[in-house]
């Protein structure tokens, strides 16, 4: 099997072989498994990664990490894939991340959107937003630009076309650069800008971009707070109506035992959270603050700062965004869930103080310089094609060039690929090892006489966060208690007790204060982490009854007592 690189995009076969090869070599780590199918019928696939002899993974609390819901932002995949990759030849070695292996799981689903994939990674590349599935229409678009590779370099640029009335002057400092024209400039050179493209239908006068036939936008069709049409575009017709999201929330509600999620996007160089549509005063404070020390540990790690998708990511003031992956993950499954936007351009050239979303609407040409010298130096000139003369057949002479978007600002240049995305495997170890965990503290059984035993069970939680996980959890009664199952061998009888009983939540040590004294006006540790439960049982001395505890969050746990 050929070594795995990260310098580079790969298209759907060659992930799918990396992932078959994986589990082929590893049974003992690697299981793969096919949850559904895209709108062109390719599998989408989930790969299971935990250490197999120390239990399923099913018995085990699991992460959920997942990666290029959206056509273009293929790095996410690559971060899921050097995850992968670091779990399976980092088992053994690295202390932690064994440690997180044998006690937990990792469910990563590399590609959610093969085909749109596909489509961005092809010798002749198209650009959509999500799904190839026509959306909302099943016809093709009439008239205007359509964005396509014009002159078949396999390349989508940008068109400067030469207008008197355009909004648009070259930069004084950089003729590569175009500025926004000043609103009483006049007599100069001014240009407009357009997609690279064919015009249909051209008057001569009038010029508008062709719609899309494809306008879904796959990251707004979750069920939680999902809108219509006409209320948020590209949402689909019902929630989870696309097979792709279908495969994703159909695995994700088959296993209770996720605690977690991290969804890998592109680009911003930021860790969302959750709302995208409430403010933080809707949430559960313990649950923000909890946000807020897993987000810290992330910034530690990755260097990305943590926002909120509602107070510092989005859009417009006046618009939200519902359906998303996140929002579902917190507020339906009340577990703590992420979006990852890999890559920031901007920081690399040495802007650091900027603001995500606005600093496209409003930023200084300042900051184009040093983009423009982040090219020259650190990309060698190749993440800006310098404009060059066109002889377009509707406008006639134009120049074709501009920032290579795919591989400059969407993702990055392949040879900075893996320096960017090599630190978030730490970070979703920590991740997964904050989880709860179910551990049995005490199983013994005490002899009353006559052939009869009082049994008894202990557990704790050895994790840092409840077995519910959130608030949000709790409040809505998202996760079961603790079932704790006592198996009798034949001939046995239970006299007092139940054979399945269901007991409450296990506390971890997320909540505890800063200040560890009882006077600062916090409580004691009392053991709110720990449970217990017994049962008188008739049988003979020898006789063996197994014992098993269950939170479907915080794992599986088993003793076999002998009654002796």
């Amino acid at each position: 099997m050929t070594a795995i690189r990260f310098d580079t995009y790969y298209r759907y076969d060659d992930l799918v072989r990396f992932l078959t090869g994986w589990a082929g070599a590893h049974p003992e780590l690697v299981r793969l498994e096919p949850v559904g199918k895209s709108y062109e019928g390719r599998e989408i696939y989930v790969v299971r990664v935990t250490n197999y002899k120390t239990g399923p993974d099913t018995d085990k609390p699991a992460l959920w990490v997942d990666g290029n819901i959206h056509a273009t932002e293929l790095a996410g995949s690559m971060a899921c894939l050097h995850l992968l990759h670091r779990l399976i030849t980092g088992y053994g070695k690295d202390a932690d991340l064994t440690r997180c292996l044998d006690t937990r799981a990792f469910y990563v689903c590399p590609r959610v959107n093969p085909d749109g994939a596909e489509w961005a990674l092809a010798d002749m590349p198209k650009l959509i937003r999500s799904s190839t599935r026509p959306y909302p229409y099943d016809e093709e678009p009439v008239g205007g630009l359509k964005r396509e590779d014009i002159d078949g370099d396999g390349r989508i640029l940008s068109m400067r076309v030469p207008d008197p009335n355009g909004p648009w002057k070259l930069c004084e400092q950089d003729s590569r650069i175009l500025v926004r024209r000043d609103p009483v400039d006049s007599g100069g050179r001014y240009y407009r800008l357009l997609p690279e493209g064919r015009i249909e239908d051209f008057d001569g006068v009038n010029l508008r971009l062709q719609a899309r036939k494809e306008r879904l936008d796959l990251n707004r069709n979750f069920p939680a707070f999902w809108r219509a049409e006409h209320e948020q575009t590209g949402a689909g017709p019902f929630p989870a109506s696309e097979p792709e999201i279908a495969a994703v929330t159909g695995f994700i509600a088959r296993h209770p035992n996720i605690t977690a999620a991290i969804a890998f996007h592109t680009y911003s160089g930021v860790l969302l959270r959750p709302y995208s549509h409430l403010s933080d005063e809707q949430m559960p404070p313990e649950d923000l603050w909890t946000y807020q020390k897993i987000g810290e540990k992330g910034t530690e790690i990755t260097g990305y700062p943590v926002a909120s998708a509602y107070h510092e990511f989005r859009y417009h003031p006046k618009e939200v965004i519902t359906g998303d992956f996140d929002s579902w993950m917190y507020d339906h499954r009340g577990v703590f869930a992420w979006t990852v936007e890999i890559w920031s351009p901007q920081r690399q050239a040495g802007i650091t103080d900027y603001k995500y979303i606005d600093w496209y609407r409003e930023h200084p040409v300042e900051d184009d310089l040093k983009l423009m010298k982040w090219n020259d130096t650190a990309l060698k000139g190749k993440g800006f094609v310098d404009w060059y003369e066109f002889e377009h057949p509707q406008l006639g002479r134009v120049e074709l060039g501009g920032w290579q978007s795919l591989y400059t600002w969407s993702n990055p240049p392949p040879h900075l690929l893996e320096k960017e995305i090599a630190p978030f495997s730490r970070w979703l170890t920590w991740h997964a090892l904050i989880s709860p965990k179910l551990e049995i503290l005490e199983a013994t059984a005490t002899p009353l006489g006559q052939d009869t035993w009082r049994v008894r069970l202990a557990l704790q939680n050895t994790g840092w966060l409840p077995s519910y996980v959130t608030k949000m959890a709790k409040n809505k009664k998202l996760a079961r208690g603790v079932v704790c199952e006592l198996e009798l061998p034949a001939g046995a009888s239970l006299e007092t007790g139940k054979l399945r009983e269901e007991l409450g939540q296990l506390e971890g040590r997320a909540y505890k204060p800063a200040t560890a004294n009882t006077w600062a006006g916090s409580s004691a540790d009392e053991t709110d982490d720990r449970l217990k439960i017994e049962w008188v049982v008739r049988a003979s001395k020898g006789a063996v009854v197994k014992l098993i505890a269950r939170h479907e969050r915080a794992g599986t746990a088993t003793a076999a007592v002998t009654l002796a």
